[in-house]
C-alpha cells in the first residue's frame, strides 16, 4: 500500500494550490483540471445599446475579425445595420439568466462545493424549462 504522502501526489497537489490561490470561493473542484476548454473563438459579439461605441468596442472587435451585433443608439448620426436575429437570441440569453437569479441559492452561490452548486443550476434551468 502506497504511503499517503507519496511523490507521486505532487502534481495534483501543486494544483490544487494553484486553484486554491483563485480569487472567491477556495472550493476545489476535483475534475477542474480534466475539463476540456472549448478553443473556439465566437464569430459575432452581441451587446446592448450601451457598448455602441465606435473607438473603444466596435472597432477593435470588427479589427479582430468578429461580427458586432450592437443596436445603434437612437442619437447616432449614422445608423449602421446589425443582426436582429442573433440580437433575440442574445435577449433570451440574458432573459435566462435574469430567471436563473431568481433562485436564491442560485445567486448568493449559498452551496459550499462546485459539484452541488452545479447540480442546483441544473435543477433550477429544468425548473425554468418546464413552466
Amino acid at each position: 500500500m502506497a504511503d499517503r504522502h507519496d511523490s507521486t501526489c505532487a502534481p495534483a497537489a501543486e494544483a490544487a494550490q494553484v486553484l486554491n490561490t483563485a480569487v472567491g470561493r477556495r472550493a476545489l473542484f476535483a475534475g477542474a483540471l480534466t475539463i476540456p476548454l472549448i478553443a473556439a473563438a465566437p464569430l459575432a459579439s452581441a451587446a446592448d445599446k450601451a457598448y455602441d461605441a465606435d473607438d473603444r468596442v466596435i472597432t477593435p472587435l470588427t479589427k479582430s475579425g468578429k461580427r458586432v451585433v450592437i443596436p445603434p443608439k437612437s442619437n447616432r448620426r449614422c445608423l449602421r445595420d446589425f443582426d436582429r436575429e442573433i440580437y433575440k437570441a442574445r435577449h433570451l440569453i440574458e432573459n435566462f439568466f435574469c430567471r436563473l437569479k431568481e433562485f436564491r441559492a442560485i445567486a448568493t452561490r449559498y452551496d459550499k462545493t462546485a459539484r452541488n452548486y452545479l447540480a442546483g443550476v441544473h435543477l433550477a434551468a429544468i425548473i425554468i424549462w418546464l413552466n
